[in-house]
């Protein structure tokens, strides 16, 4: 029964599920989806897709994680990075606006869900950790700037292609001419309204004394109000035949059922970027749902996370959606609407099938540089540009892996620079291991501490020489520590005994073990004693596994201040 608890966490909140429940999500429902419908039709369209499938990616895809998932307030859904690496990735294997090109996303989320739940069942959940912060900062950044520009053909009713922002850029320059000035008008003044809705209209609400959770719910429902404007000027104004373009016929009714394809060489061609976009989204997914959950003393279980969305990304599949993961804005939105449990995910998909049975026809008028104004408010609050600042301060290799990213991101494509991130980043903390922070102690006096002698003022001992490693001893590292110790032996001729402190390392591998076992024998030859001291329970359970005490000479002992009192023949 336990097990059936981990695979369907529902089971934990359901039995003791109450009327206030109800409400709470019923009301956290009704404010995510107002927020979330206008950011489905917006996200589709910047993955390249129809804007009602973004409507297809927002029903089943909640009601999966609903069953599924183990995080309370997580809303999941089409989010702006998602959408951006969808449109690179099938762009590159069918045409947009073809047949073949909504296909490929429907086939991109199936493997996506798919290689979640594997990883769920491998317990790789810990993959997600070499994704470093500094790289998924900048990478969202970059992605956050690359899609605003996107969306600026939209603003000014101009044609202008390419994947990279010089690109982008150049080609908005060269038809900048052919601009519509009723385009430009109305996505100018939708990009005015909801910038000033983000930042004025809530502070402006609560000074004329409205309640801090009606005066939440106004303000988010700044685009929607964005929408209903919009379309009633290009009705009332037939602003369609003065070149204003607008999304067109919607399709009504239930979401289709759909399979993805199963053509093995589209599969090869999107199974790399199927893992990236199921990468980044766990990543993103997981750290909103951990700080949520942390707010409330809840616990969240990443490797069933993995399940939670790799089930939500194969119902987006089989309804016709894309990749879908879990978005932070509308997820701190729910969190602070009130959400209590995963119900109110199902609640929202409720809401957005009734928008597409009833409300479709109504967006048949709506401008697409209203919701490309959409998208640019939303994706600007990802540029994080004082963390930019804080790595370079903080941390110069951090920084340097962010740069990469971010540079890469923007010249190259996200694909290539998220890839980049993390391979620089790995090859930053191997080179980081392999030179261990290595440091000379001398007893702190009246005290039985030792201390870095560069940092404090101790007592040493020209016979005895003290290094304490601050790192486990593995293949990378081990011939930096032999090189470290001949050097610190040779600079002091009265040595006589060389103590490895080894209260940090956690790990001695078979390459180490045959560093140590070398180190001691030269030293022997040489006449200077090598000891351990402070060796940890389980490395001294490996080393007595192996023959390593066979020929080791040396002492082990419990504490360096044992060691100092033994090898010098007086407490100093």
């Amino acid at each position: 029964m336990s097990n059936f608890r981990k695979i369907f966490p529902l089971l934990d909140w359901a039995p003791t599920y109450s009327k206030s429940d109800v409400v709470s999500d019923l009301v956290a429902a009704i404010i995510v989806t107002i927020m979330l419908v206008p950011q489905s039709l917006a996200y589709a369209m910047l993955a390249g897709l129809p804007p009602y499938v973004g409507l297809y990616a927002s029903i089943l895809p909640l009601v999966a994680y609903t069953f599924f998932g183990t995080s309370r307030t997580l809303a999941v859904g089409p989010v702006a990075v998602v959408s951006l690496m969808t449109a690179a990735a099938v762009s590159q294997v069918a045409l947009q606006g073809s047949p073949e090109y909504l296909t490929a996303a429907i086939t991109l989320s199936f493997i996506s869900g798919l290689l979640l739940i594997v990883m769920s069942f491998l317990r790789l959940g810990f993959l997600a950790n070499f994704l470093s912060h500094p790289v998924i900062s900048g990478f969202i950044t970059a992605s956050g700037v690359l899609i605003a520009t996107s969306q600026l053909k939209h603003i000014l009713g101009i044609k202008a292609e390419g994947d990279t922002l010089p690109h982008m850029l150049q080609q908005v320059y060269l038809q900048l001419n052919q601009f519509n000035i009723y385009t430009l008008i109305v996505g100018g003044a939708a990009l005015v309204f909801l910038f000033w809705v983000r930042k004025n209209l809530k502070p402006l609400l609560l000074k004329f004394g409205t309640a801090p959770r009606p005066a939440d719910l106004i303000a988010k429902a700044g685009p929607v109000v964005a929408i209903v404007l919009s379309i009633g000027a290009v009705v009332l104004f037939d602003l369609q035949s003065k070149g204003l373009k607008i999304v067109g016929s919607i399709p009504a009714g239930l979401p289709p059922f759909a399979l993805p394809s199963f053509d093995a060489q589209l599969w090869l061609q999107l199974l790399g970027p199927a893992v990236l976009i199921s990468l980044v989204g766990f990543v993103e997914s997981v750290s909103v749902a951990q700080t949520l959950a942390s707010k409330r003393r809840q616990r969240i279980d990443a490797n069933q996370e993995l399940i939670g969305l790799g089930t939500a990304n194969l119902a987006a599949a089989i309804s016709g959606g894309y990749p879908v993961t879990g978005g932070f804005a509308r997820s701190v939105v729910n969190f602070d609407a009130g959400a209590e449990t995963p119900m109110a995910g199902a609640f929202t998909a409720v809401g957005i099938l009734l928008t597409t049975l009833l409300l479709t026809p109504l967006f048949k008028y709506l401008p697409q540089a209203v919701l490309a104004a959409t998208i640019i408010v939303a994706v600007l609050s990802l540029v994080d540009l004082p963390s930019i600042k804080r790595t370079f301060v903080y941390s110069k290799s951090d920084f340097s892996a962010m740069a990469v990213t971010i540079v890469l991101v923007l010249l190259v494509g996200v694909e290539t620079g998220i890839v980049a991130g993390v391979g620089l980043s790995m090859l930053l903390f191997l080179w980081r291991a392999s030179r261990p922070h290595i440091a000379i102690v001398g007893q702190v006096p009246g005290t039985e501490h030792f201390r870095n002698i560069n940092r404090h003022s101790v007592i040493t001992h020209p016979a005895l020489l003290s290094l304490r490693v601050d790192e486990s001893l593995y293949f990378a590292n081990a011939r930096y520590l032999e090189d470290r110790i001949y050097d610190c032996v040779a600079s002091h001729p009265k040595l006589e005994n060389v103590v490895l402190v080894c209260s940090a390392i956690n790990i001695i591998d078979a390459s180490a073990l045959e560093s140590l076992e070398a180190i001691a024998h030269r030293l022997s030859a040489a006449g200077v004693g090598f000891h351990l001291s402070e060796v940890k329970g389980p490395v001294m359970d490996g080393l007595k596994r192996s023959d390593f005490f066979d020929h080791f000479k040396g002492q082990i002992f419990l504490s360096q201040f044992e060691a100092a009192h033994v090898l010098t023949g007086a407490t100093t």
